[in-house]
């Protein structure tokens, strides 16, 4: 899964702070997020409706690259211009392109895309953002910079999720069953305070930045996580950074069954459980600048 994020601090040589923790944590889910789900994200890719192979292409809030690599394995004479806030993501890409031999076809660009002017970003045949417009405090003003960077008869690709995905079923833990949805309600009472924009039907809001919107596809997602152990380490961290958001917000019962499932030394550890799968909703939404 891709994003925006904001700036880090520089890590002191005593050892790492809180805040690039939680960034390397976030780092991980975003790599587990593309191996877990690249069957969906190259799904999306090629429903795209594209005249012919796009030759550049802008991953806008492309975090560690998931939907770089996947772009240029789909389109495998295209180069890609990778957009995001944080230094240390990009770095990550980059030794990820370096050591994929694909160095040559990637370009990282460090910038906050809620700031009125952006850099330079070239003359790209598609921008892809994945999981990033609703970061964004003014994603109006995004889509109109998007619209005046497109040639006309380029195209816009939106993709949002549902939410964060759901690992557990519904009867789970069996101390404390529900957990899961409280945690999410929870979250999710919190991100419409703080981010507005999750959510949201971009289509309307493409359309008043001047695209033509010509395509809406949900994609759902479900995977079969049993005996797997990348699935086990992405619900894992996914409940994690939950956890993190909600502290405070669920009664002590909740958290406290929460931890007993975020405790990889414990019995009832996520990482020991057989039934696990990967649920969300994908939201693509294709529009062209038609002039």
């Amino acid at each position: 899964m891709t994003h925006t994020h904001p700036r880090h601090a520089h890590v002191p040589a005593s050892g790492p702070t809180p805040e690039s923790a939680a960034l390397g944590d976030q780092a991980e889910i975003l790599d587990l997020d593309a191996e877990v789900l690249a069957e969906h994200i190259a799904e999306i890719i090629g429903w795209l409706p594209l005249a012919s192979a796009p030759r550049e292409i802008v991953d806008l809030g492309c975090g560690t690259g998931t939907g770089t690599f996947a772009l240029l394995d789909h389109f495998p004479g295209a180069r890609v211009v990778a957009v995001d806030s944080s230094a240390e993501h990009l770095h990550r890409l980059r030794a990820k392109a370096r050591a994929q031999g694909a160095e040559g076809r990637v370009r990282t660009v460090e910038a906050d895309l809620d700031a009125a002017d952006w850099p330079a970003l070239g003359a790209p045949d598609l921008v892809w953002a994945s999981a990033s417009m609703h970061h964004m405090a003014r994603p109006e003003r995004a889509l109109r910079t998007v619209h005046e960077l497109l040639a006309p008869g380029a195209l816009f690709a939106v993709v949002e999720l549902a939410g964060f995905p759901r690992f557990l079923p519904a009867d789970a833990p069996e101390d404390r069953p529900g957990l899961e949805e409280r945690c999410h309600a929870a979250s999710d009472r919190l991100h419409a305070e703080h981010v507005p924009h999750r959510g949201a039907d971009w289509g309307p809001l493409l359309a008043a930045a001047g695209f033509a919107v010509e395509g809406e596809r949900t994609v759902a997602v479900d995977i079969e996580g049993a005996g797997d152990a990348t699935v086990g380490r992405y619900a894992l961290g996914s409940l994690r950074r939950l956890r993190l958001g909600i502290d405070g917000v669920l009664p002590p019962e909740d958290l406290a069954a929460l931890d007993r499932l975020l405790d990889t030394e414990g019995p009832q550890s996520i990482l020991l459980r057989a039934d696990l799968t990967v649920r969300t909703e994908r939201t693509v939404w294709a529009a062209r600048r038609t002039g």
